[in-house]
């Protein structure tokens, strides 16, 4: 997945885990930048009666870099609080909930957001109410106007932390059952002569989970550096985005509280930028250092991007269908493509009329070059289909990122570095065979843009 349970020990913090990171020029608000955050992952809806809530030991943080040395230079902390109305009960609700002050909610979650901007730390607003979690039609009626009256606006940017539907679809069950991906299962471990045509839809494994966001909707002028920008060409229309979870240091059982104190520094526990670097292209070994690392760092994991292990195990797994890659693989080449799309950022001349290059440090950021468009016709293949409005330029919440890194890995992107090099056949077939149908709850066409919850009730 994008990076639900990506490494060893982030696995066992759900709270702390970064599931998915989204950035995009809002397409119903001009002049605004959309970034979401997801944590908390593979979220049954039934979840009682302890439902879902972020962290409240846990600092959360949506780091933004303008000028293109990996270090943030705008950050959005987000702190959690929670509430017990009547400690007395076991409920989460006594009655249904009908408005986020009703007295019926028992345990609720309000937060603080703070901006980090040249070493200046400003609150932006305190006490802000999360919605509840999705129960059901008895205890959340209307939900969605419930959720709705949790998106509020301070200073001109909107703000919503609260659950949603998991709006990223992917096939896990065939992806980690050693690659045998469902359409294209009758070239697994042999080569048939009729590309899929026995081939089966994929299965989404995030179907009717949810996940908790945290989503703002800020002012690109707020985002931006000190140099040129407005123009597609200009350096400075391009951010990198990603976010961070830390918790402090030292933790001790206070048995008069019943719970653990946290005290000390903060130690970053988990992060993310583009999707599946850390839950694919990483060893196991480097996972967990990785997630504690910042992404000028990166460098040191760079050989994992141009050497992916995939790109080794495709031609293996599917005989015959990858000779090329297999030629390229043996070669011991570097993918400078994957280390153009994923470290730093597509250059100006290789893509016509785009790039989001943020120079020649090597970094996991999701590179977005504000002045590009939202797209009128949105193509869920992004780049590689033709919308520069889409992955790998930010991330909306409806690309399909699965099937766009998995036809780069396989070899569609090399002749954007080398125009010699002509990708296998199969190459460009490859997907798990989901798309952003394969979502039950759709998106919504405005902020937060995920979709309405799954309901604890309702959900099979």
């Amino acid at each position: 997945m994008s990076s639900h349970r990506e490494a060893p020990e982030i696995s066992k913090d759900p709270v702390a885990d970064s599931t998915d990171v989204y950035a995009f020029v809002s397409p119903d608000r001009p002049g605004t930048v959309t970034l979401i955050a997801n944590y908390i992952p593979l979220q049954e809806p039934a979840g009682g009666p302890n439902f879902y809530a972020f962290g409240d030991e846990v600092l959360y943080e949506i780091n933004v870099d303008n000028d293109g040395d990996a270090e943030a230079d705008v950050t959005f902390q987000f702190r959690f609080q929670t509430e017990l109305a009547d400690p007395d009960t076991f409920l989460y609700n006594t009655g249904p909930i009908t408005s986020l002050g009703s007295a019926n909610w028992n345990s609720r979650q309000t937060y603080s957001v703070t901006i980090v901007k040249d070493g200046r730390s400003t609150v932006l607003a305190e006490g802000l109410s999360c919605p509840p979690c999705n129960i059901g039609p008895l205890s959340t009626p209307n939900y969605a106007s419930l959720a709705e009256a949790a998106v509020h606006e301070v200073n001109g940017v909107k703000i919503f932390a609260g659950q949603r539907a998991d709006g990223f679809y992917v096939d896990l069950g065939a992806i980690f059952d050693l690659g045998d991906l469902r359409p294209l299962e009758e070239l697994h471990y042999q080569y048939g002569m009729h590309l899929f045509s026995k081939g089966a839809p994929g299965v989404n494994t995030t179907a009717h989970l949810n996940v908790h966001s945290i989503a703002l909707q800020v002012p690109v002028k707020d985002l931006l550096g000190r140099g040129a920008h407005g123009k597609v060409t200009d350096a400075g229309s391009v951010i990198g985005v990603w976010t961070t979870a830390s918790r402090q240091r030292a933790s001790v059982w206070d048995a008069a509280k019943g719970g653990n104190v946290w005290s000390g520094p903060w130690q970053q526990v988990s992060r993310l930028g583009n999707p599946l670097v850390n839950e694919v292209l990483n060893p196991l070994g480097q996972k967990d250092y990785w997630n504690t690392q910042q992404p000028r760092h990166d460098k040191a994991f760079a050989d994992n991007v141009a050497y992916p292990e995939l790109a080794a195990l495709l031609p293996a797994l599917y005989p015959g269908a990858f000779p090329k890659l297999a030629q390229l693989v043996a070669s011991k080449t570097p993918r400078a493509d994957l280390e153009a799309i994923l470290l730093t950022g597509i250059p100006a001349g290789i893509v016509p009329g785009f790039q989001n290059y943020t120079g020649s440090t090597q970094a996991d950021m999701l590179r977005l070059n504000t002045a590009v468009p939202p797209s009128k016709k949105p193509n869920q293949l992004g780049v590689v289909g033709g919308d520069l409005a889409g992955f790998p330029n930010g991330r909306r919440v409806f690309d399909d990122v699965v099937t766009i890194e998995l036809r780069a890995i396989a070899g569609v992107t090399v002749p954007l570095v080398d125009k010699s090099y002509k990708p296998d056949a199969a190459a460009s077939l490859v997907t798990d065979g989901l798309t952003a149908a394969s979502v039950p709850a759709g998106y919504l066409s405005k902020f937060p843009y995920l979709g309405v919850p799954y309901g604890g009730f309702s959900t099979p």
